[in-house]
């Protein structure tokens, strides 16, 4: 028995002093108590940590989806199907109808660049949205819209061809940009002012890129095209449907000149381009009193459309309206697959969005 006052407190042993004197505290009486509290604050550390490790999952999946879709990534919204069910209503198998956003995200314009056959297909494809379908395009796919440009642009300084058609077309995209932007605020486009205007500067940039290229004359020293024949040299001439590229070829040399002025040369171009009746309307006379035949044409593509031809179109598959590249696989359940297909124009294209 300890005496009155006397501290048998040994260490490591917990005690209560009381009015009767010092009682012992034992650990052990609550030494399970303890042992469930740690246990407790051990297993609400493990719900912290994995609550916390499942929170920056989300975050990290988010913001690569958000790096995914934005502006500046150089990756195109992908999907695994290169073709689109157009449909224009609801029915009891599909609900909704197809856009021309989602099908301008859905059909492979990116690789479709890279194609010669389809290059200037798509190039006339983007010139048209630039022109008034930009703000039906859905955010995804104006992002789209500006990645593919991107690549038609690089592209195009690489190859240093099909400068002129690229010059255009972004002057026909920042004129239309110029325009919507002043009208933000009406839901005319999806995004930021700054975004837009961080856009248009980026279009500016390209524009002195494209007035900047320097073709160089490639150091061959075989046979030339000035080499040929004069008959070769209008058989080949003659199979240009552009008749600025007739000018153009008549600036390389002054023998060049002389052919590129061949009234029969730009009356197979008016013929090609337009029909009779057109040009009926359109008469020009030259001095001499005959035919004015190369600014007939230049005032004809004032007036009328110029024929377009394309190595590679979009085609619609008129039995079970699905629209693909040529050469694309769909799941079509005709006998014959390819008499249903029908070749569709970049303006047919466009048309066939429009409700």
């Amino acid at each position: 028995m300890p005496f009155l006052g006397q501290d048998w407190r040994s260490p490591g042993q917990n005690w209560v002093k009381t009015a009767d004197g010092w009682t012992r505290f034992l650990e052990e009486r609550h030494s399970g108590y303890v042992s469930d509290l740690g246990s407790y604050c051990k297993k609400e550390d493990y719900n912290k940590e994995n609550l916390f490790n499942s929170m920056n999952y989300d975050v990290a999946a988010k913001k690569r989806k958000k790096d995914l879709l934005n502006n500046k990534t150089k990756i195109q919204y992908f999907h695994q199907e290169k073709w689109i069910y157009v449909h224009k209503g609801s029915t009891k198998e599909r609900h909704g109808y197809c856009t021309l956003g989602e099908a301008f995200n859905r059909l492979d314009f990116s690789n479709a660049i890279l194609d010669s056959r389809r290059f200037n297909y798509v190039v006339r494809l983007l010139e048209l949205i630039a022109k008034s379908q930009l703000t039906s395009l859905s955010g995804i796919a104006q992002k789209n819209f500006m990645n593919i440009l991107e690549k038609v642009v690089q592209k195009v300084l690489e190859d240093q061809q099909n400068i002129r058609l690229i010059r255009e077309l972004l002057q026909t995209l920042y004129t239309s940009l110029c325009t919507l932007v002043q009208r933000v605020g009406k839901s005319v486009l999806v995004g930021n002012i700054n975004m837009w205007v961080h856009r248009m500067e980026t279009i500016l940039h390209w524009q002195q890129q494209l007035n900047s290229i320097q073709i160089t004359r490639p150091a061959f020293k075989g046979m030339t095209f000035t080499d040929l024949p004069l008959c070769l040299q209008l058989n080949i001439m003659q199979r240009l449907t552009d008749g600025r590229d007739l000018v153009s070829l008549g600036q390389v040399a002054p023998e060049l000149q002389v052919l590129s002025e061949d009234r029969l040369l730009w009356k197979k171009l008016c013929q090609y381009h337009f029909t009779d009746r057109q040009i009926r309307k359109r008469i020009i006379l030259s001095e001499k009193g005959l035919l004015d035949w190369k600014k007939m044409y230049f005032k004809l593509i004032r007036c009328y459309p110029r024929k377009e031809q394309y190595g590679d179109t979009l085609q619609l598959c008129r039995h079970c309206h699905i629209l693909s590249w040529k050469g694309t696989d769909h799941p079509c359940t005709a006998n014959n697959p390819e008499s249903c297909s029908t070749s569709l124009s970049p303006q047919d294209f466009i048309n066939l969005f429009r409700f």
